[in-house]
């Protein structure tokens, strides 16, 4: 389809469609080559899920709660000079505490010994920091894609806006809503790909829940063996967080939530409240509580590609999804995505920033 008179002649304009860490990751290091990148962002700012709800104000403190991810760990040495090098080492710390896994024969022991990484004081730390200099085109849903003059791509957003003049696209929403964009631009070959290629991904209920005078518990994290219940967290014993009372984050397991996606919201917020206070032994009156429904959340596949290239295109996919599920992995992502971009001669090999964080 790209139809220059040379599809291997050098990007210099890149579009990005979303500014979660797989995005914004791309993003600093194709700017850091001298490459002109674009971010398109439906939401009104960065994060995708390493997201953070705002609760309600107690006694004239205001604070949030991390919804999506509840940490991340590091294997990869280039995640952690990435984000040293362009998010700060201030905008994430360890996430020390006692987490206990139930086993099939409900006997409870310790999570695994990992190192678990928070942003401070909310996950969103990271990726505002990482979006800084970057140019961010907030509230803005891309419907479909489109080659103009000269082969070069032209995005229209859902309310009639065009951008245009890129030399290629990447895209990082979930599996269903780029699949929906493929096709939408007349791309069905490979959206048809991509469906071969990746598994979907399943839904989440999360409930917030605040208790005013404390759970009584030491444990910062369980892991259940429930059919119902996936993780429940101390959202306030996280580094950072100056909290009145103790907020606990619930995630529905991935089974249940996509059963249950359109039960009454009130049903949910019982179910998963009442099997935590069931299986924890927690008898403290919870007061306040808040709900959100993630339908893309967790990659069925534990394994994925890595990342999508269609050079005859110029279109690019990446996400977490594409590299099992972890945060890590959206780097893992973007940064391989990136990496071939350079292999094949496109981009050249990033440079230090002038505006690196220190």
């Amino acid at each position: 389809m790209f139809n220059s008179s040379n599809p291997h002649l050098p990007l210099r304009r890149i579009a990005i469609v979303g500014s979660g860490l797989a995005g914004l990751t791309a993003g600093r290091q194709l700017r850091a080559a001298g490459i002109d990148v674009v971010l398109f962002e439906k939401s009104r700012g960065p994060g995708g899920r390493m997201a953070a709800k705002r609760l309600p104000e107690i006694a004239g403190s205001a604070s949030s709660a991390d919804i999506g991810a509840q940490y991340f760990t590091i294997r990869n040495p280039a995640f952690r000079s990435f984000l040293d090098q362009y998010a700060g080492r201030e905008s994430y710390g360890e996430w020390s505490g006692i987490f206990r896994f139930q086993g099939a024969d409900n006997v409870w022991q310790q999570l695994r010994p990992a190192e678990r990484f928070v942003g401070i004081p909310r996950m969103t730390a990271i990726t505002r920091a990482l979006s800084t200099s970057l140019e961010i085109k907030a509230g803005i849903r891309i419907q479909s894609l489109d080659q103009g003059t000269g082969g070069l791509w032209r995005l229209t957003d859902t309310d009639g806006g065009v951008h245009d003049g890129f030399d290629a696209v990447l895209l990082t929403p979930p599996p269903a809503q780029t699949e929906e964009l493929l096709k939408a631009s007349r791309l069905d070959s490979l959206a048809n790909d991509l469906n071969i290629r990746i598994s979907r991904l399943q839904a989440c209920w999360t409930v917030v829940v605040r208790f005013p005078t404390g759970t009584g518990t030491d444990i910062s994290g369980y892991m259940p063996n429930s059919r119902l219940l996936h993780w429940a967290g101390n959202n306030s014993s996280k580094p950072g967080r100056e909290d009145e009372g103790e907020w606990w984050v619930l995630h529905g397991d991935p089974d249940w939530s996509d059963a249950n996606t359109e039960t009454d919201p009130e049903e949910v917020r019982r179910q998963l409240l009442d099997e935590f206070l069931s299986i924890s032994g927690i008898t403290a009156e919870p007061s306040e509580t808040l709900l959100h429904r993630w339908l893309y959340a967790r990659p069925r596949a534990r394994t994925g590609p890595g990342h999508l290239w269609f050079d005859d295109h110029r279109i690019g996919i990446m996400g977490d999804w594409l590299e099992g599920g972890r945060v890590e992995g959206a780097f893992n992502s973007a940064d391989g995505l990136v990496r071939r971009l350079e292999s094949l001669g496109l981009v050249p090999a990033p440079q230090p920033d002038a505006e690196v964080q220190s």
